[in-house]
C-alpha cells in the first residue's frame, strides 16, 4: 500500500511532519471546542460545527482525489462492510456527495438471480470493477458470503470455506493488476445498533432501511461476531488489509474514514483548463411563447410561505 499522507498535503507525497495553515487551524479548533462526555458513558461526540467544517474540507479533498484518478487513469475500489446500521450508507453518501457520478459509482447489488447463483461467486462483482479513471464504492461486497450468507445459512459450509481460500487470491489479483483496493469495516456496539434500529422503526423516512433480516441480526449477534473474526483471519492480509472504523459516533466515523482513505492514496493536484464565461450574444429577435401555452407545476412553495405569514401574523 502506498505511504500515507495527511489529506490536503501537496502533490500526494508523504506529510513532511509540519502542518499546513488550515490543518493547524483545524487542530486549534479541535482544542478550542472540547468534546463533553455524554452522561451514558459513550465517547464524546464531535461538535456539529466542527464536524461540518472538517467534513467539507475532506469532501473538497475527495474532489481533488477524483480529478487525480480521472487524469491518471487510476482505478480505485473502496469496500464498505460492517453490521446492519453501522453507518456505512451515511458515510458513502457524504463521501460521494460532491463527486462526479460519471467517475464515482456506488454499487449496492440486490439478491443474486437464479442465473447468478450458478456463476463463480466473484463473477457478478467483477463486472462492476472500475475502468481507468473510475472510482467504485461497494456498499457491501463479495464479503456477503463471509457474513450474512454464512450466518443465515444462504451458502453451504463448503462454499464458505472456498470463499475464504479464494478471496485473498482474488484481491491479490486486483492489486497486482494496479487496482487501488481499500477495505473498511464499520464497527458498532450492540447498544448503539439497537438504538438505531428503534429510531428507524419509528421514522417514516428511514423505515425502508429496516428489514426482517436486520432484526434477525439482533438475535444472532455472537454468530456474526464469530463470522467476522474468522473472515479477518483469512482476509486481513498485507496486500489488502482491513481498516476498522469505530462508528458509534457517526460524525467521527465519517471523518475518520474519509481522512484515512485520502491519506492512503498518493493523489495530487491536476492542472485545470482555464475556463471563462463568454460574453452573452446580442438578441436576434427571439420571443418566448406565451406562458399560458405551457403547463407549470403548482406553486406549492408559495402556499407554505402564505401559511407561514398567516401564522406569524396570528402570533
Amino acid at each position: 500500500m502506498p505511504g500515507r499522507k495527511t489529506p490536503g498535503t501537496p502533490s500526494g507525497g508523504r506529510s513532511s511532519g509540519g502542518k499546513s495553515g488550515r490543518d493547524a487551524r483545524s487542530e486549534q479548533d479541535s482544542r478550542d471546542t472540547p468534546r463533553a462526555a455524554p452522561p451514558d458513558g459513550r465517547a464524546p461526540r464531535v461538535p456539529k460545527a466542527l464536524y461540518e467544517k472538517e467534513l467539507l474540507r475532506l469532501q473538497t479533498e475527495m474532489v481533488r482525489l477524483q480529478e487525480w484518478v480521472r487524469a491518471e487513469g487510476a482505478r480505485l475500489v473502496v469496500v464498505f462492510e460492517g453490521r446492519d446500521a453501522a453507518g456505512k450508507g451515511g458515510t458513502i453518501k457524504r463521501l460521494a456527495e460532491h463527486l462526479n457520478p460519471r467517475v464515482a459509482r456506488i454499487v449496492a447489488l440486490p439478491v443474486p438471480t437464479e442465473r447468478e447463483r450458478t456463476q463463480w461467486y466473484f463473477q457478478r462483482y467483477v463486472e462492476h470493477l472500475p475502468a481507468a479513471g473510475e472510482i467504485v464504492l461497494f456498499d457491501r461486497s463479495w464479503y456477503n458470503r463471509a457474513g450474512v450468507e454464512r450466518v443465515m445459512g444462504f451458502c453451504t459450509p463448503e462454499e464458505h470455506q472456498r470463499f475464504l481460500r479464494q478471496c485473498p487470491i482474488f484481491e491479490r489479483m486486483l492489486v497486482e493488476d494496479g487496482i487501488l483496493l481499500r477495505k473498511y469495516w464499520f464497527s458498532v456496539s450492540d447498544t448503539e445498533q439497537q438504538r438505531r434500529f428503534r429510531k428507524r422503526l419509528h421514522d417514516p423516512t428511514r423505515r425502508w432501511k429496516l428489514s426482517a433480516m436486520d432484526l434477525e441480526s439482533i438475535t444472532r449477534w455472537e454468530a456474526y461476531s464469530r463470522a467476522k473474526d474468522e473472515m479477518f483471519v483469512h482476509t486481513d492480509v498485507p496486500e489488502s488489509p482491513w481498516h476498522v472504523v469505530e462508528s458509534d459516533d457517526k460524525r467521527a466515523a465519517r471523518l475518520n474514514m474519509l481522512a484515512d482513505l485520502l491519506a492512503s492514496v498518493p493523489y495530487g493536484d491536476v492542472a485545470q483548463p482555464d475556463l471563462r464565461l463568454p460574453p452573452r450574444p446580442a438578441s436576434t429577435g427571439y420571443e418566448r411563447p406565451p406562458r399560458d401555452l405551457q403547463t407549470y407545476v403548482p406553486d406549492h412553495a408559495a402556499t407554505l410561505t402564505d401559511r407561514g405569514e398567516r401564522a406569524d401574523g396570528g402570533a
